[in-house]
């Protein structure tokens, strides 16, 4: 597989071409120092991390795996990760947007969001070890006392510690309600915690000198459901050194991310330490999950971008049979494959979706920052209300598309895509988890529904498409626009006579909203990518005959490519949503017998 190549010259456009975070960033108290000039040192200083000492590491470290230990209930991650990551935190990217009253750099999300798309991109296992470890660190800063803070905020900034969140159970998923876990007092501020947890990712590990495991667990006499689970930190090293009896009991045998280490987790009355209110852990725990969720969305979108590179790049290399139109390459036995037009609606999907999605993160990166800091409270309200809207889109949206690309890059490859020492299968199998894991995309899709859009009434969502509505009236007397102004207004429209459909259905059966939400999730992506799309023709028709012609030119003909050939998947949406709760609620459940 050709070896990645950071998008540095993409990342800028989003940034500075079409997002403009530098419009906003040197406004925000603390980010003044965030200029244009040390966004691109930071990238340029992470690309090469990531090309040549991430990347290399991968397809061998997916052969190789983690390796357990039994007897000591030891992980060894594959050779070379370990390096890795000191060099990593010597580069000082763990601290990158952290709190600098805790070491850290208090750079913008608006930069840690390309950086993460590149560890995505290189190396997606190894990029969860030290991604799991921020949502440790966004959780303990959000909701812990100053004791905690000070205790374990330091570590987590320098990457000498490593964190994870253990939430799910073997009989307990997506429904905490259900979860066993038990935290008994100590009597001294400390718990005794028992309970298995499954599923967690970088749960443990040669990586770092200790794992702060933030556990869900239930109190005695906890209310039932969700409204009795608090959360708590649970070191695997106490202060003096000593061991914590929290283990890794297995390590699940999967079809992807083979080279994470994902972990049994079990706690035999081991000690920790509430965090925030007792039976309030599940908010606090949202801190973490949402930015994993992001974190989600990011996996997708890298995974695509290193799809679409090796893709391409083989696509240009591979000859078989000649052009339908005639001879491409008459000093060659065969063309090229890039020249036939089945090879390049899978390349063009790869790129729009890729592009699509880039622009997105980095949109809702910057409402990351302006919800953490602008010093007007409407701001920051707008900014965490379109980041919440949009969050299970991102998650949901980025990684069904991830995914696409990914069969789609294998696909391009035919017979030499299935085979393992090409690595473009790898990428399918290390994508597929993003569609499951924080949530499942289903699960997003009923959130952005049922909480985001109908719980307030449409109220986010109104925000978010005046934004839309506002550029649409903005470039009516565009022409150069009129092709994508035009569908988009149309979409818009149309997003607003369904919303209300559903919500009108679901008021009287909310099964309607359940049949709905999946199909409701991808129209509202489409509708962010395709106002992304828009977006990025109108900087790019301002642009041409200014010197870098090819690549705005790309910009806009494959912002025609999506209109034309991905954006018409809205009407099925538009049609399965119309069809209602019936067709998938009918059939009796004997009748699923065979």
């Amino acid at each position: 597989m050709p070896a990645y190549k950071a998008p540095l010259r993409d990342f800028d456009f989003v940034l500075n071409e079409l997002i403009k975070v530098q419009d906003v960033i040197p406004t925000l108290p603390g980010y003044q120092e965030a200029t244009q000039d040390i966004y691109t040192s930071y990238l340029e200083a992470a690309a090469q991390f990531c090309e040549n000492e991430l990347a290399p590491l991968n397809r061998p470290a997916d052969e190789e795996g983690c390796h357990f230990d039994a007897a000591t209930h030891s992980v060894t991650t594959p050779a070379g990760f370990k390096e890795a990551y000191a060099q990593y935190c010597e580069l000082g990217f763990p601290a990158l947007d952290c709190d600098p009253a805790y070491g850290g750099q208090g750079m913008p999300k608006s930069l840690a969001f390309p950086v993460m798309e590149m560890q995505c991109s290189a190396n997606v296992a190894w990029s969860m070890y030290p991604g799991l470890s921020h949502g440790a660190y966004s959780a303990i800063h959000a909701h812990g006392s100053e004791e905690q803070k000070a205790a374990y905020l330091p570590k987590l900034v320098s990457g000498e510690w490593t964190g994870t969140m253990c939430l799910t159970e073997p009989h307990c998923g997506t429904d905490l309600g259900l979860l066993k876990t038990k935290a008994e007092p100590n009597g001294d501020g400390s718990y005794s915690i028992t309970g298995t947890k499954i599923f967690i990712s970088a749960g443990e590990h040669d990586m770092s000198g200790n794992i702060i495991h933030l556990v869900l667990a239930r109190l005695p006499d906890a209310p039932k459901d969700v409204k009795g689970i608090s959360l708590f930190i649970v070191p695997k090293f106490h202060d003096d050194g000593s061991r914590n009896t929290v283990y890794c009991g297995a390590l699940e045998h999967k079809m992807g991310i083979k080279a994470n280490a994902t972990a049994v987790i079990n706690l035999d009355n081991a000690k920790g330490w509430l965090i925030g209110e007792p039976n309030k852990g599940l908010s606090c725990m949202f801190t973490m999950m949402n930015a994993a969720r992001l974190g989600c969305g990011m996996q997708g979108l890298g995974i695509g971008e290193a799809s679409f590179q090796g893709a391409l790049a083989y696509a240009k290399e591979r000859l078989q049979m000649r052009a339908l139109n005639g001879v491409h390459s008459p000093d060659k036995p065969a063309d090229p494959i890039i020249v036939h037009p089945d090879v390049r609606r899978m390349l063009l999907t790869q790129k729009a979706y890729t592009e699509a999605g880039r622009a997105l993160t980095t949109l809702l990166a910057l409402q990351l920052d302006i919800e953490e800091k602008h010093p007007d409270s409407a701001a920051r309200q707008d900014a965490a209300d379109l980041v919440a809207l949009l969050t299970p889109v991102a998650k949901a949206f980025m990684t069904d598309n991830g995914y696409t690309a990914a069969n789609m890059g294998m696909q391009v490859f035919g017979g030499h895509g299935f085979i393992r020492e090409w690595g473009m299968e790898q990428l399918v199998r290390d994508c597929r988890i993003s569609q499951i894991y924080e949530g499942t995309n289903g699960i997003q899709a009923i959130d952005l529904l049922g909480r985001k859009v109908l719980l307030d009434q449409g109220a986010k969502l109104r925000k978010f498409t005046k934004q839309i509505h506002k550029f649409c009236q903005a470039n009516e007397g565009n022409d150069k626009l009129t092709e994508f102004v035009g569908p988009l207004s149309k979409l818009l429209k149309e997003v607003g006579d369904i919303t209300m459909a559903v919500g009108m259905a679901a008021f009287k059966d909310k099964d309607e909203a359940g049949a709905a939400a999946t199909d409701y999730l991808r129209l509202i992506g489409h509708l962010t990518y395709a106002w992304m799309w828009a977006r990025m023709a109108e900087v790019a028709y301002a642009k041409l005959g200014q010197g870098e012609d090819d690549f705005y030119q790309a910009k806009i003909t494959t912002a025609r490519f999506y209109y034309a050939k991905l954006l018409p998947e809205v009407e099925a949406l538009k049609a399965t949503i119309k069809s209602g709760a019936q067709p998938l609620m009918s059939l009796g459940e004997e009748q699923f017998a065979f």
